[in-house]
């Protein structure tokens, strides 16, 4: 006899997995993608750049170290809309585990399921691209849904002005979506970070501060046009700034250069990326659907991808206006490129003293 709380998930192209369930019987659609981590699923299903989408990963063992205190998360909830495992692991071991992962997606209403053939999987959305799909319960049924068509940045950005740490000089960071790790390596310098809205026009605050930083975030960067927006003002006025993931997008869009969506996306912790015009080859953490196309007019190509030479970073001949498309601040992953907010504060003017 059929379970009618068997999941399925079923893709745009007709293609279904069928599954076992061990997070909320809830029905959700989605972007489908794909995210090659051997660790840090906490801190992937909270990153905000995961919103409006089906995340499959593609290691099989998931679980097995259980959930950490939200402290150690890199934002206050769940962000994607449902998990695809090949096998979850309900009995975990780690010093730093609090409960299941399984508790964990059920209390935040977050479907998650166990397909098998989670490498079928991958191998389609790698051949084919992303695309979009749905976890069904039984008869309840749901349409497809385009996250991207969505300004997903208003539905994950802070709605207020949040204040962290202190120190002699003020960071600004525009929250597109920020990971709290952004947030922690810059207080870890001892520097004061506001961190203000998306669509805040920092040439308006109430308070002084020596640069801006641009988070990273989810969906098509063209659709944040008020940050956009707000970005050339900053950028007329010679304030320092520096893009993160998205914030990469997000400047290259406000002096004039194009972007582009990948076929499926960079979601690892082991993204080789090239510092160009060096022999210098880091390991990345990346998460993003999209990449920067036409370099803007005055910024040369600072990084790019050594796997599909995709641009990894920009920057100005001569103004500390730059970005990058990885993760300087990791978490998780290699802590390779944490350089580059020292580089970013050294070219800001800011001195800072680095914690461990």
């Amino acid at each position: 006899m059929e379970n009618r709380n068997q999941p399925k998930l079923i893709l745009k192209d007709g293609s279904e997995f069928e599954g076992k369930n061990f997070g909320a019987n809830k029905s959700v659609a989605g972007e489908v993608v794909f995210a090659t981590g051997m660790v840090g699923y906490p801190e992937a299903i909270t990153d905000s750049s995961f919103k409006g989408q089906i995340l499959v990963m593609t290691y099989p063992l998931v679980g097995n170290y259980g959930v950490p205190r939200e402290e150690f998360w890199e934002s206050s909830e769940i962000q994607i809309s449902g998990l695809i495992v090949c096998n979850y692991i309900d009995t975990p071991s780690h010093h730093a585990s609090i409960e299941t992962l399984a508790k964990w997606v059920k209390r935040e209403g977050i479907p998650a399921i166990e397909v098998k053939d989670t490498r079928l999987l991958t191998q389609k959305l790698r051949t084919e691209g992303v695309m979009l799909g749905k976890i069904i319960f039984g008869k309840n049924n749901v349409r497809f849904e385009d996250p991207n068509l969505r300004n997903l940045v208003v539905e994950v950005s802070t709605k207020e002005i949040l204040s962290f740490g202190a120190g002699s000089h003020t960071v600004v960071l525009i929250d597109c979506g920020e990971k709290k790790n952004i947030v922690r390596r810059l207080v870890a310098r001892n520097l004061k970070v506001m961190v203000v809205p998306f669509n805040t026009d920092v040439l308006k605050l109430d308070f002084p501060f020596s640069a801006v930083i641009i988070s990273n975030g989810p969906g098509d960067p063209k659709m944040a046009v008020k940050t956009i927006n707000n970005v050339k003002k900053i950028i007329k006025k010679g304030i320092p700034i520096l893009g993160i993931c998205l914030g990469n997008q997000i400047l290259a869009l406000a002096m004039g250069g194009t972007t582009y969506k990948l076929k499926f996306g960079h979601r690892s912790q082991n993204q080789p990326v090239v510092e160009n015009g060096t022999k210098k080859c880091y390991l990345t953490t990346q998460n993003h659907g999209f990449a920067v196309k036409k370099i803007p007019k005055n910024f040369k190509e600072w990084f790019y991808n050594a796997n599909d030479n995709t641009n990894e970073g920009i920057i100005h001949n001569t103004s500390p206006f730059m970005s990058v498309q990885f993760h300087p601040e990791s978490s998780p992953g290699p802590l390779d490129t944490d350089f580059v907010f020292d580089y970013f504060l050294k070219r800001a003017g800011i001195v800072s003293n680095k914690k461990k």
